[in-house]
């Protein structure tokens, strides 16, 4: 059990950019989450396995956090962590049923995404720009795709060559759950990524019918945890710090909607299930339309 939690939390620091005080935060509620079900499947003779984890389970767990008088942050944030772990194990296929999709937790304020500007985003791409020789190119045209099409960095590693079309305009991917967007890309980001791939990517020396369409050093698929690490040096190098590859993703949402994109649109691109899950990027609008507002209306001064 402990094992795939530290797989969750490899995903969570890889892909979600999470610091080392929130992992920790995370491994410990899961680990005493861990603890109480190996208590309660071994009173059931069962032997402990996070696939006999049930709902009736999760359930227990809630209760004896009400019982030890947790206050209701502390139950939010450790029935968070659950509801993410086990989704995490549903979309890695080790789950038919996510026994937490149900469960319920206190209402507290829900964090919005942290982003960065649009002249941010423009330093950290003139940043990319400037390197040479073919890691150089490789870096910038998965820089440009991710900011262009909003892909997780998940999706974006796992992309083939034929799964961009620079004559067309898109970039087909698959996303949690396995389902299957095709998102279009603007001229520059194909231009860019078509220059990687008939130059620079066969100076990487990809592997004898290697489809990947973004390589590593030694010629084979760049790993999240890869791209995580070139994303951090080119942010540092521009002067913005911690710049996630999912804080690219927000930044791409929350500027799609500013400059005019409807939610329904947006949703379809960032390929989420649930309208819901669009809609906090809205906020992050609204303030910004406030921000004008208090700065432009007379009896706002």
């Amino acid at each position: 059990m402990k094992q795939e939690i530290e797989s969750f939390l490899r995903f969570l620091e890889v892909e979600k950019g999470f610091s080392p005080n929130t992992l920790s935060a995370y491994r410990n509620d899961l680990a005493q989450m861990a603890e109480f079900m190996e208590e309660e499947l071994l009173k059931g003779k069962e032997a402990p396995a996070w696939s006999r984890v049930g709902r009736e389970h999760l359930q227990r767990y809630i209760l004896e956090m009400r019982e030890r008088d947790y206050s209701e942050a502390t139950r939010a944030r450790k029935i968070a962590a659950a509801r993410s772990f086990f989704r995490f194990r549903a979309e890695e296929g080790k789950g038919k049923e996510n026994p937490a999709e149900a469960i319920s937790s206190p209402r507290v304020g829900r964090a919005l995404p942290r982003t960065i500007s649009i002249a941010e985003v423009r330093r950290l791409l003139e940043e990319v720009a400037q390197g040479q020789g073919p890691e150089a190119r490789r870096d910038q045209a998965m820089l440009e795709l991710l900011y262009a099409s909003g892909m997780r960095v998940s999706e974006l590693v796992s992309l083939d060559l034929e799964d961009v079309d620079t004559q067309e305009g898109y970039v087909r991917c698959l996303g949690k759950g396995s389902r299957e967007r095709v998102i279009p890309i603007h001229p520059k980001a194909c231009g860019i990524v078509e220059e990687y791939v008939k130059e620079a990517r066969p100076k990487l020396l990809p592997l004898p019918g290697d489809k990947a369409l973004f390589l590593n050093q030694r010629g084979q698929r760049l790993t999240r945890q890869g791209f995580w690490q070139i994303l951090r040096g080119h942010a540092q190098k521009a002067g913005l710090g911690k710049v996630t590859p999912h804080m690219l993703r927000h930044s791409f949402a929350t500027h799609m909607l500013s400059g005019g994109a409807d939610l329904r649109s947006v949703q379809e691109l960032l390929g989420h299930r649930h309208i819901s899950t669009t809609q906090v990027y809205t906020h992050l609008t609204m303030e910004q339309v406030h921000r004008v507002y208090d700065k432009s209306h007379p009896r706002a001064k």
